[in-house]
């Protein structure tokens, strides 16, 4: 049974609901739907994947989902509350508060402590500075890294980089970690290790949403939604 985590909510609402969303773009006279009336939810502790062939609307979803974009019309709820429509401002502080990221390309900064990079996401935060280091090496010390809080992500291999990458997602207790093709610039081994650290947070209650082309990967996940020509073709929720 999964255990749950400090945010616990309804067990009859979901943590994030899509609802008919459709997402347009227009280009001179064409008019095209890179989501056609998508419709899914995600429940507290879930781990799902998103998979779908290229130019299926994954990437289009992926930015509806972690919050980056509005959909054209349609619902997005979080933990009931529809957010559809927030602006560029308001967007931005419940991505930080409510969703960790882990991309491919892991995003850290090159002349940068791992420490200091782990800790950015504080910085639009209340906490005091004085608390920001200690809580920063309590998460690089959750995902293996405790020794590694000085060095650069140039002194770091590619599986300790998205390590470092991961304890930033969760450095400001996310409700949803978000992670797209999350081992896609490793090696099998390294990328081994990073799926078992992401089953180790599932397993501690940690709502995952996992976007990647690798159906293998996908697969690994407690529930597998597939999108294809911007429809969700299985199960949604």
């Amino acid at each position: 049974m999964i255990q749950s985590s400090s945010k616990k909510t309804n067990s009859k609402t979901p943590v994030l609901e899509l609802k008919n969303i459709v997402k347009t773009y227009t280009s001179g006279n064409t008019v095209f739907n890179a989501l056609d009336g998508v419709s899914f939810c995600v429940h507290q502790g879930e781990f799902i994947s998103i998979t779908g062939p290229s130019g299926s609307g994954k990437s289009t979803l992926m930015h509806i989902v972690g919050l980056l974009d509005n959909p054209t019309s349609g619902q997005v709820l979080l933990e009931g509350q529809n957010i559809s429509h927030l602006n560029e401002e308001e967007l931005a502080k419940t991505r930080n508060v409510t969703l960790g990221f882990v991309f491919q390309q892991f995003n850290l900064l090159a002349k940068t402590s791992a420490s200091e990079n782990v800790s950015l996401p504080l910085l639009y935060s209340d906490l005091p500075k004085s608390e920001r280091l200690p809580k920063s090496l309590e998460m690089l010390t959750k995902v293996g890294l405790g020794d590694k809080l000085k060095n650069t992500p140039a002194q770091l291999s590619g599986g300790q980089q998205q390590r470092v990458a991961i304890a930033r997602a969760l450095i400001n207790d996310p409700k949803i970690i978000m992670a797209d093709e999350p081992t896609g610039n490793l090696d099998s081994k390294s990328g081994k290790e990073i799926v078992e650290l992401f089953h180790q947070l599932h397993r501690e209650g940690r709502t995952i949403i996992l976007v990647t082309h690798d159906m293998d990967l996908a697969k690994q996940a407690q529930r597998l939604v597939i999108i294809k020509d911007g429809k969700i073709t299985n199960k949604k929720c």
